[in-house]
């Protein structure tokens, strides 16, 4: 099994989960973690599963105003900024996608609050993937940082443990697909 995913990320928790989730996935066949900057839309199509992650920026996926203010009002004590003032993300990539007909997955960071509060970036992920012909295999997901944009402790772990779910409801969801 083939996983990609795809990762948007300011202050490198977002690139850190996606890892993670690589990691986990690892344990089913071939993963890699890239940033949504760096991959080719085509790519998507020839992998058995697709992950989406990105931070969310005022209750949705980030925009170039958005990434713009991460980055120019980033508090004293928040984790160096990885992110260029010009770097397109997961909004822009959904926004270039083919269609595809793979199995995929959508995670986001956010503030550990409600997600009444803070949005979810994830459930926009999901519903653009479902536009572009992918089946979820999962509900999309939220790790959750600090104001101080910090991980809250445990969250790879949780990340790593959702990557290994993500690869056993895959073989579930392809089971039941061959035998439609």
């Amino acid at each position: 099994m083939r996983s990609l995913i795809v990762y948007e990320s300011m202050y490198g928790n977002t690139r850190q989960v996606a890892e993670a989730i690589a990691e986990g996935c690892r344990q089913a066949g071939e993963a890699t973690a890239v940033r949504a900057c760096d991959c080719d839309p085509q790519a998507l199509a020839g992998v058995d599963l697709v992950v989406l992650g990105g931070p969310t920026h005022a209750w949705s996926m980030s925009r170039p105003k958005t990434r713009t203010a991460a980055i120019t009002n980033a508090s004293p004590g928040t984790p160096p900024v990885e992110a260029q003032r010009d770097e397109s993300g997961i909004r822009e990539l959904l926004g270039r996608l083919p269609r595809l007909d793979g199995l995929a997955a959508a995670y986001d960071t956010r503030i550990a609050a409600p997600a009444a509060l803070t949005g979810r970036a994830s459930a926009v992920i999901a519903r653009r993937l479902r536009r572009a012909g992918t089946r979820m295999v999962a509900e999309p997901r939220s790790f959750l940082v600090s104001r101080g944009s910090r991980l809250q402790p445990g969250q790879l772990e949780q990340a790593r443990a959702w990557g290994t779910e993500l690869t056993e409801l895959h073989a579930r969801a392809s089971r039941a697909g061959k035998h439609r």
